[in-house]
């Protein structure tokens, strides 16, 4: 009896040991989410807060540190949300590790879900099994083909910076980049990374010397494209001034719609007149939309007396106020934007495009547009290049000043 007493105690013991623990470690984690491409590593930043009952977290990509919203636990299970893009880490915790699931609700109120699991005090992005044998720094000029569709191609442009092992870098397309890329060259092996809560991306390819073979890029854990690239420091894309204009018999831009209260506002209000405004088609979904209003809040403050303005115009995964309201002002207070958010209509593109007939077409969120003093349009740029990309952000940002001083020295 003394035995099986004291067996009974000890497997109650080991099982409690054994329970998750409602409590986080602070410190560097290594998150994987698995995709039908292999593992997706990428790196969260865990910090207990002083309630002492939630978490700080961030999501880290290369040089990015992107704040998560508040973690909690709700009964075993730490919950990490991303509410501005409809998804969340959840995952039981026992000692080091995480083991549980990411889920997102898609555009078209489908559920994404994948495998999710994290190891505490693991800095390693992907896992170093040898030293580097190639060096990829530099510029490429890089062909995507779906492999179901082999006509359709995407022309881009990649950008990396190698040290040792370590990797980092971005892809440039003609309507915008792939955000903040983190990885490692093994052997004669490339692996980028990028998880924002949003997009879930996952670079693969061979080197061989100044071309780079059998790419696979996994997105959303199921999608997937071929590349190839071929390094060449002259690479250029698309002009993204001339992929989005104004339809023949138009030189004005005009809009009304609701902001998060439901009060309209229009291009023709006393708040434009006279100013040289930029309208932002974006979408609060959106992570490139988000690096452009990073960009746009600390301009707008610091020119706003010069006559300027700054808009909005939110084109989200639902049409109804009551749904996208709230979304939009979670961005302008996350960023604290202090120009006005509209909810335009869909983030369907084509949808967009209806929304806004004096266009050709939207062909990216953000897309920006440059109106003179007069009302008259005199730019629009598709697409952005982000922090990410370096000096291409660096010249959009000389442009973007530059044609602002000269529309603000007209009469």
């Amino acid at each position: 009896m003394k035995k099986i007493a004291l067996l009974v105690s000890f497997s109650i013991l080991f099982l409690v040991g054994c329970e998750p623990k409602n409590d986080l470690k602070n410190g560097q984690w290594r998150g994987v989410i698995k995709t039908l491409g292999g593992d997706l590593p990428f790196q969260l930043a865990i910090q207990k807060n002083a309630d002492r009952s939630t978490f700080s977290v961030q999501a880290l990509n290369g040089e990015e540190v992107l704040k998560l919203d508040t973690a909690t636990f709700k009964g075993d299970s730490i919950h990490i949300p991303m509410g501005i893009f409809d998804a969340e880490l959840v995952a039981k915790v026992t000692d080091n590790k995480m083991t549980g699931f990411y889920r997102k609700i898609r555009s078209n109120g489908t559920i994404l879900e994948g495998v999710f699991s994290a190891e505490y005090a693991n800095n390693q992005r992907f896992i170093i099994t040898e030293s580097a044998r190639v060096e990829v720094s530099g510029k490429w000029a890089v062909l995507f083909k779906s492999p179901e569709k082999p006509a359709d191609t995407t022309l881009a442009i990649g950008v990396f910076k190698q040290t040792g092992n370590v990797l980092t870098g971005t892809f440039l397309t003609p309507t915008g980049d792939y955000r903040y890329l983190a990885g490692n060259v093994i052997g004669d092996s490339l692996k980028l990374s990028c998880f924002d809560g949003n997009h879930i991306f996952l670079f693969k390819a061979k080197v061989n010397g100044d071309a780079m073979e059998g790419g696979q890029f996994w997105s959303n854990m199921k999608g997937l494209e071929n590349w190839t690239a071929k390094r060449n420091p002259n690479a250029t894309l698309p002009d993204a001034k001339k992929l989005t204009f104004l339809k023949p018999g138009y030189r004005t831009f005009d809009f009304s719609f609701p902001d998060a209260s439901g009060k309209i506002i229009s291009m023709k209000d006393g708040s434009f007149k006279g100013k040289v405004t930029v309208v932002q088609i974006m979408g609060s979904w959106c992570p490139n939309c988000m690096d452009e209003t990073k960009f746009l809040v600390p301009w707008y403050n610091k020119n706003q007396n010069r006559g300027v303005a700054v808009v909005g115009l939110g084109f989200e995964k639902s049409t109804d106020l009551a749904i996208s309201g709230p979304k939009l002002e979670r961005l302008k207070k996350r960023f604290n934007v202090p120009y006005s958010l509209l909810l335009a209509g869909s983030n369907d593109k084509e949808k967009a495009s209806a929304a806004l007939p004096m266009l050709n077409r939207v062909v990216s969120f953000p897309t920006t547009i440059f109106i003179d003093k007069k009302g008259i349009v005199r730019e629009i740029h598709t697409g952005f290049s982000g922090p990410g990309t370096g000096i291409y952000y660096d010249n959009f940002v000389t442009e973007f000043n530059t044609l602002i001083d000269k529309l603000l020295a007209e009469k």
